[in-house]
């Protein structure tokens, strides 16, 4: 039993120096030492317990990696942070950056949305993608805001998905993001890093959020969402993940999977991770890299 434990605990002590040298990626808010090694694999099954543990420690990891950690869409108010989720369907933020300004300039409000001539409405959405569809779906929610709210976004989730292109994950955004309700968000990135992370091996959306709620405590859900985003967007990519460049490669059970070295990886950073420009025109004042440029400018 002695020597059973003396082995239990120099794992136990290697697993945590892998994990403080993986805080060593490239970019802001990063601790020194280099990328950790590759987890060795346990004989026996992690348990339920010990994922939580780890989950959370990722979640801290993370909180000091991206300190910044925003909702990376453009918005003033809560109705144009409705429409801008609505818009990010099927493309990127970015692309919704650069196309709201002129959204918001010709229809600043529910009411003005709502009396859209739909032809004029999809010919300035069209860069998003679907313009169809997502010109029907703003003039119906800005229809209902406008008949059922008194022109106001409700803070109710509720209410919410009863708007026209309203889904879970939408009023997600908007709850924690507009009216600070914490809410987890599960897109597409998010989705694949906490299965990666094996936090879950749940494909519906809302499965994934009630297992990872469960996990969180209520007020890291809307900042949780934000930095597991973020990571899937700047180090953790769904088809080569930077691995030699993750800060909790220690922690992570599908290390390996995409480049595991340092120089490497380091190259397959994005936005401020690798010395670009980010997703928003507008940026909030702590973010460390740079705005995004307009439509048509780059």
């Amino acid at each position: 039993m002695g020597e059973q434990g003396a082995r239990s605990k120099e794992k136990a002590a290697k697993r945590a120096t892998d994990a403080e040298a993986g805080n060593a990626a490239a970019g802001p808010g990063k601790r020194s030492g280099a990328p950790a090694k590759r987890p060795a694999k346990s004989a026996k099954q992690e348990s339920h317990l010990a994922m939580v543990r780890r989950a959370r420690r990722i979640n801290r990891e993370l909180a000091e990696v991206y300190p910044y950690a925003h909702p990376e869409l453009d918005f003033r108010n809560p109705f144009e942070l409705l429409v801008a989720t609505v818009l990010s369907a099927q493309t990127t933020d970015l692309r919704v950056n650069q196309t709201t300004p002129a959204l918001f300039a010709a229809y600043p409000t529910p009411e003005d949305m709502a009396a859209a001539v739909p032809e004029k409405l999809e010919e300035i959405i069209r860069p998003t993608g679907f313009f169809r569809a997502k010109a029907r779906s703003l003039i119906g929610l800005s229809a209902a805001l406008r008949d059922d709210f008194g022109g106001e976004v409700p803070g109710r989730l509720a209410d919410l998905v009863k708007l026209p292109g309203v889904g879970r994950k939408t009023a997600n955004v908007v709850l924690g993001n507009a009216f600070g309700v914490p809410g987890i968000t599960v897109d597409t990135h998010f989705g694949r890093l906490v299965r990666r992370w094996k936090w879950t091996e749940q494909e519906d959306p809302e499965k994934v959020e009630a297992e990872i709620a469960a996990i969180f405590p209520k007020s890291e859900w809307t900042m949780l969402s934000h930095r597991v985003v973020f990571h899937g967007r700047r180090i953790c990519h769904s088809r080569k993940p930077a691995c030699g460049a993750c800060p909790i490669a220690g922690l992570c059970p599908a290390y390996g999977e995409g480049e595991t070295d340092p120089e490497k990886a380091k190259k397959l950073l994005k936005y401020e991770m690798g010395g670009r420009p980010g997703q928003r025109l507008s940026p909030p004042p702590d973010y460390p890299g740079s705005p995004a440029p307009p439509l048509g400018a780059g």
